[in-house]
């Protein structure tokens, strides 16, 4: 039976978006008697006691959404100084520990839900605080006229079958093109049709101002297995970025599977930590590998990998000279943007320093300097500007980085962190809109000590093409912020990654034996790619490492003797290919060599490492190993990559949960989650096209 509707886990969240423009809904929502809340069974689930410290209290809550909980939703707890976060779970429940005592606003936002906050909320020493709220969902109805039917926002749409069987609740999808009428809005017989919109540079958008959905992504052309003999050099840039998995998490919660050009592989792989050991040499990092059986490929091997940046304790670093260089134009105006762009922000600036400095610059029809450079301890200064923020107005981005790249110069110290840490959903569209023109200018203002940070929000018109690009340049890195627990990650638990740079320029290039090995690919790192005489050269521009960054990489590679279908190519006439006697006399798999700058400094440095076929037979894969393999399968599936071989769900899954290891911070676990999901949406699929046929 071909179905009108296809199934999504949840409503997209633009519909909430837009009720929230249109009914400029602000209303005021009070907290219910606690009556339903089992206190010692939540606390317990998360965090295994019952009974705070002597000086700190706990906020244990449960939201209600309609009907069910408000899973995913984000509750901010501050005051002027301080900040303290928690997500809900799948029921709506949440705990938010170790907070000081004293009187905080407490904010609730979630994905399809109008923003809430509670002023005056008591948190006691040795105590908890109990909250729960019933948040009603956004729904409006638009009337029907000659040219389009009745629209209902609501969660989800309630069809029947033609056989009679039982309600099924189907959530609404986007509109195809064809389907828009003269006011911007559409419709679909048998269920209903939303309307993405964007960046149109309105704070109020009207129903005839709205946009489809404008997210744009590069398109990535995988990595092929290469011939040894032909390819012995494999050389690239390292990558610290870690927006592609967060944004790959907003898709599957809220019930999409990603668009395969999202999925980065190498940025899934590096989201995570791993107990790669400390640096001991004179270098700033580790360099570690491990070589072990394919899992989706039994007669191939995989190489592995790591690099671990030296960890340096956040008040032992250097100081800040950061700009803020903040969007606040009209597509800024939703609640995963400029709402929680401001709640991100609060929690950074809990972290400064008196050493440290921080402008705050913001751009919309037109740049502005909202706060002259101001110590780190002038904190109640810092945030009044950040609250008094407001979206509104057109993107003059490139006028924003320009005056931003100004400040962050007139307040250079050479011996501090010089940066610009740009906020934005990355559309720019007025000013200085040229690719190649901001380009020019962040790689030149790099070139003067000035980095560049980059923080993606929002969904739409997120242009995340744009922002990995401009993070490149400006020796920084891009991360994507979905909910107030990744600004945590981000800005607060790795802070000294994101911002304090240890080595600049890092390259790697891998020599592969022929003798041992006849094919190889690396997995992701497509537009990290270098030609094999970039290695040397010391003005070519590479990747940044953080302090206490790590880096992985995979290659997927075919021992000799296996049998592997090459391309066909015709034998060389002039030439012929002939291996040292070293090559086929020793057990040398492969050689690492690494380049790499210190930040001050224009001359790189080289390390050599050799791997092995001791390494093959001396041990059993690690936690770090098989995580990281269950990662990249995880990517290679959702790509639907020709190189997935025997890939499953399944086998991402349990991998991933007996390597999980400590996780004291939940990121593994919610990994496993987040492919438990993403296999339910596939199976979804599937069962739709069959249904089609």
């Amino acid at each position: 039976m071909k179905k009108d509707i296809k199934y999504n886990a949840t409503m997209v969240f633009f519909i909430g978006s837009l009720i929230v423009l249109l009914l400029g809904c602000n209303a005021s929502y009070q907290a219910d008697p606690v009556k339903s809340l089992d206190v010692t069974r939540i606390y317990h689930r998360a965090s295994g006691v019952l009974v705070p410290s002597d000086d700190t209290g706990t906020l244990v809550g449960l939201i209600h959404g309609s009907p069910d909980g408000m899973q995913l939703a984000n509750i901010v707890v501050e005051d002027i100084n301080r900040t303290w976060t928690g997500v809900t779970d799948a029921k709506g429940e949440f705990v938010v520990t170790l907070i000081k005592p004293g009187i905080y606003d407490v904010n609730i936002f979630g994905w399809q839900y109008p923003a809430k906050v509670f002023k005056g909320v008591a948190i006691s020493a040795n105590s908890i605080t109990e909250l729960e709220v019933q948040v009603p969902q956004y729904v409006q109805e638009i009337a029907e006229s000659e040219d389009e039917l009745s629209l209902q926002f609501n969660r989800q749409s309630i069809i029947r079958d033609s056989q009679g069987s039982d309600l099924k609740m189907m959530p609404c999808e986007v509109a195809p093109p064809n389907t828009i009428s003269r006011s911007g809005m559409s419709a679909k017989k048998g269920g209903c049709y939303t309307q993405v919109y964007g960046g149109t540079g309105n704070s109020s958008p009207s129903l005839s101002d709205r946009d489809f959905n404008t997210e744009a992504y590069n398109r990535i052309y995988p990595n092929s297995f290469l011939d040894v003999l032909g390819n012995p050099l494999s050389t690239f840039s390292i990558d610290v970025d870690a927006a592609a998995y967060s944004n790959i998490r907003r898709f599957i919660n809220q019930g999409d599977m990603p668009p395969k050009d999202a999925v980065r592989i190498e940025e899934m792989i590096n989201y995570f930590t791993y107990d790669y050991p400390q640096p001991t040499s004179k270098h700033p990092f580790s360099i570690n590998t491990e070589i072990s059986g394919c899992a989706w490929n039994s007669n191939h091997l995989l190489a592995h990998i790591g690099l671990q940046g030296k960890r340096i304790e956040y008040e032992e670093l250097q100081p800040n000279n950061l700009v803020f260089l903040l969007d606040v134009s009209g597509s800024m105006n939703q609640p995963n943007k400029l709402p929680l762009l401001k709640s991100a922000f609060r929690m950074l600036v809990g972290e400064l320093r008196p050493q440290d400095r921080v402008a705050i610059v913001v751009y919309a029809g037109s740049a502005g300097l909202v706060l002259p450079s101001t110590p780190g301890n002038r904190k109640h200064d810092i945030l009044d500007a950040i609250s008094r923020l407001q979206a509104g107005g057109s993107t003059a981005g490139g006028a924003g980085i320009q005056l931003a790249y100004k400040i962050a110069q007139e307040n250079f110290s050479k011996n501090s962190n010089n940066r610009v840490i740009l906020a934005t959903d990355g559309d720019f569209n007025i000013g200085m809109s040229s690719d190649g023109e901001m380009i020019r200018l962040i790689e030149e203002k790099r070139k003067g000590g000035v980095f560049l940070t980059v923080l993606g929000f929002g969904t739409g018109n997120l242009k995340d093409s744009r922002m990995e690009q401009i993070a490149d340049k400006g020796n920084g890195n891009y991360s994507y912020i979905d909910n107030i627990h990744e600004a945590n990650k981000v800005l607060v638990s790795e802070l000294g990654a994101s911002l304090v740079t240890i080595a600049k320029d890092v390259k790697i290039q891998v020599e592969f034996n022929p003798a041992e090995i006849q094919a190889y690919r690396l997995i992701g790192y497509e537009n990290r790619i270098l030609n094999k005489e970039d290695f040397n050269d010391d003005l070519k521009d590479a990747g940044e490492l953080g302090a206490g960054h790590s880096v992985t990489a995979l290659y997927e590679i075919v021992p000799k003797g296996v049998r592997f279908e090459q391309p066909n190519v015709d034998e060389l006439k002039y030439q012929t290919t002939d291996l040292e006697k070293s090559a086929l006399k020793n057990n040398e798999l492969m050689t690492i060599k690494l380049r790499y700058k210190k930040p001050d400094s224009d001359v790189s440095k080289l390390i050599v490492r050799t791997v092995t076929d001791d390494d093959l037979k001396e041990r059993r894969p690690s936690e770090n190993f098989n995580f990281s393999l269950a990662v990249a399968e995880f990517g290679l599936l959702l790509r639907d990559s020709q190189f997935k071989g025997n890939s499953s769900y399944k086998d991402v899954i349990s991998r991933a949960k007996q390597s999980k290891g400590k996780d004291e911070a939940g990121y593994r676990a919610e990994f496993i989650r987040l492919v438990e999901t993403a296999e339910m949406l596939q199976v979804d699929l599937h069962s739709d096209a069959s249904d089609e046929e």
